[in-house]
């Protein structure tokens, strides 16, 4: 990464690990709410989001102990791409989400936009796989 980014790698890292570790703890809260955008094909949709919530706790606070923190980063990329298809189906099939906050039926826009968001945040991860993150 830039040189002008350099000073923001530490405070950015100490947002995302938490937000991974909050994200993965609502997949326990609120199940049902993710288990909606769970593609059709797949089987056990309870399950999966249990165990992605899981993966993302467990990447979110991978990331917060140094030792732990490159192979956390590789995981939260590799934790990315399998939700992907998630966020595919969300944008293509219309899915209306029920229980969520503001009526459940995003804008075309943030259904579209959770797409490009996630090579942002396999960017970001990316930027902690060196041996000095």
């Amino acid at each position: 990464m830039s040189r002008r980014l350099a000073p923001l790698k530490r405070p950015l890292l100490y947002l995302m690990a938490p937000a991974y570790v909050v994200a993965g703890l609502l997949h326990f809260v609120v199940p049902g709410l993710y288990a909606q955008i769970i593609p059709p094909m797949l089987p056990a949709p309870l399950a999966l989001v249990y165990l992605s919530g899981l993966a993302e706790v467990a990447v979110g606070l991978g990331l917060l102990w140094p030792p732990t923190r490159r192979y956390a980063a590789w995981a939260t990329i590799a934790l990315l791409l399998a939700v992907f298809p998630a966020n595919v189906y969300m944008a293509t099939s219309g899915v209306v989400v029920s229980g969520m906050p503001g009526g459940g039926d995003p804008s075309p826009l943030v259904r579209w936009g959770r797409l490009p968001l996630q090579v942002v945040l396999i960017l970001w991860a990316y930027w902690y796989t060196d041996a000095e993150s």
